[in-house]
């Protein structure tokens, strides 16, 4: 057996073990485990930050098949904890390809593991829900690794949100981040170097997408990402013609300094957000959010627009819900709902200009339904 490629166990708290074996090396990795269901796109799912913390599994048995890039990337750096797979292809064939995937990994030390009955693990965690996990190459003692997965801190009640953020400003320009240096620009309304011909957006990043960050640029946006914990006063001093609030990992109930300071701003601008941005407007707005059983990962997710009767093929990564029961309907208005479990998926309020959606328009990976969000987001930006 080559020397990357070692036997290891994965345990689950609740005590189930499954046999695997690393193509990255000796390791280990503990978190959440949580399961994907799309079949391309996983680079885009390694370096999305909605995972901190977790595992991810991929339903899809055959992964690494079209190698990696420098472009099909969703932040800075891998996100997730440990990826799982059934059946790891070495030699990629893709013209685009600069690397593997086990050299990827292996350069941002995560492991990777195949050899992974995925479909037993995916039925267990269906029938039992996502819970933590740890597993090893060096330890393969099932009782050891059952007390250290009991071990990891719980999801619920973590403020990951806090963790993947930004540091500082930056502008998106040319496809990257140019952050802005203390000092040389001031953050108040002459920030903006396009007003009066672009519409200006205050971004907040609780673990944004790059891809949604395109996607509002294309749309006609000059957008200024904000680090999540960036206060309403400090906004208002910068004057923007929208707020954006993007998604992001862990559980949306502990993220209470940006739950405040979204409360300050409900009727300031208007006010678009995905995912935990989702999470945390319900909060805002008086709402509960509980934590699914599985969660809705994956590229194929059914959600219907009540507006339209249109039926969206949807990307979505998380764990947490908004309670649709908690919301004020006088106010509140629902907009999607997931065709597989009828768990809400968008709202809009009646009289202020907000609305938000638990699915990811931007997809990466993903089909493109729901792009038109951006437009609308710019049409209620325009109408005020």
């Amino acid at each position: 057996m080559p020397k990357s490629i070692m036997d290891a166990l994965l345990a689950l708290e609740d005590g189930r073990t499954f046999e695997c074996r690393s193509f990255t090396g000796p390791g280990e990795a503990s978190g959440e485990v949580v399961f994907n269901t799309a079949m391309t796109g996983y680079q885009e799912v390694l370096t999305d930050p909605s995972y901190r913390g977790q595992m991810v599994l991929m339903t899809y048995p055959l992964i690494g098949n079209y190698g990696v890039n420098s472009e099909d990337i969703e932040s800075d750096r891998i996100q997730v904890a440990a990826f799982l797979v059934r059946e790891y292809q070495a030699y990629p064939s893709n013209f685009r390809a600069t690397a593997t995937l086990a050299d990827y990994l292996k350069s941002q030390k995560v492991m990777g593991v195949e050899h992974l009955d995925t479909r037993a693990l995916t039925r267990h965690i269906r029938n039992a829900g996502a819970m933590r996990a740890f597993i090893s190459s060096r330890e393969l003692n099932p009782t050891v690794l059952v007390r250290r997965a009991n071990e990891i801190p719980s999801m619920v009640g973590q403020n990951l949100a806090h963790v993947v953020t930004t540091p500082q400003p930056y502008r998106w320009e040319n496809n990257n981040r140019a952050f802005l240096k203390p000092g040389l620009y001031p953050l108040d309304k002459t920030i903006w170097r396009h007003r009066g011909r672009k519409r200006s957006v205050i971004a907040f990043d609780f673990g944004i997408k790059y891809n949604i960050l395109r996607l509002l640029v294309q749309a006609g946006f000059e957008v200024i990402v904000v680090p999540g914990f960036t206060n309403a006063d400090m906004i208002k001093v910068m004057e923007p013609d929208g707020i954006f609030l993007s998604n992001g990992p862990g559980d949306p109930e502990p993220v209470a300094d940006a739950i405040e300071t979204i409360r300050t701003l409900l009727d300031y601008r208007p006010m678009f957000g995905i995912c935990l941005g989702h999470q945390l407007i319900g909060l805002a707005l008086g709402a509960k959010t509980y934590k699914l059983k599985f969660g809705h990962r994956g590229a194929n997710q059914p959600v219907k627009c009540l507006q339209t009767g249109r039926v969206e093929i949807t990307s979505q990564n998380h764990g947490f819900a908004v309670d649709s029961d908690t919301l004020d309907h006088e106010d509140i208005e629902i907009t999607h709902i997931n065709l597989n479990d009828n768990t809400l998926e968008g709202f809009r309020h009646r009289q202020l200009p907000i609305f938000s959606v638990q699915y990811h328009p931007e997809a990466s990976p993903g089909p493109h339904d729901a792009r038109y969000l951006f437009d609308a987001f710019k049409r209620l930006m325009e109408s005020r």
